[in-house]
């Protein structure tokens, strides 16, 4: 993780007026590290032995807070839990059917797609999702 992108996004919360708590440090920390796109109940489990007198209900909040601010991106993919992203650069993912994982896919964002989009519509597109569905490398191997 990059000591710059946490003291950022510190930064930022406290640009907000948003004090820093070590739970909230910790939640953040973990999200600025993982490329893993967690949800909310596997932030818990991963921090919770270091404070066990935290509950599910701050992670929660704190995601919700975060999301707000600008620090991460809640990705839905309809009845499965919502992940977290940390990485708020522009890019896309890759999306296993069978276990669900994600993975980032870094490439330069389709700007010239938005921008068809618009013409063709009339929209002012402000963001676009793209994301590609199949089944990824430990999947594969565990069928084979």
């Amino acid at each position: 993780m990059s000591a710059e992108r946490l003291h950022h996004a510190v930064e930022k919360l406290k640009h907000n007026g948003i004090r820093m708590t070590p739970q909230r440090r910790a939640i953040l920390s973990y999200l600025m590290e993982t490329i893993t796109h967690p949800t909310a109940d596997e932030i818990f489990k991963e921090i919770e032995p270091e404070y066990p007198n935290m509950s599910v209900a701050t992670v929660y909040n704190n995601l919700k807070l975060f999301k707000e601010v600008g620090l991460v991106r809640e990705l839905t993919y309809g009845d499965v839990s919502s992940r977290f992203d940390g990485n708020m650069s522009d890019h896309y993912h890759c999306i296993c059917t069978i276990c669900g994982r994600i993975v980032d896919f870094d490439r330069p964002p389709i700007a010239r797609l938005e921008q068809e989009a618009q013409q063709s519509t009339g929209f002012l597109i402000s963001s676009h999702r793209l994301e590609f569905y199949g089944t990824c490398d430990l999947c594969e191997k565990a069928e084979h």
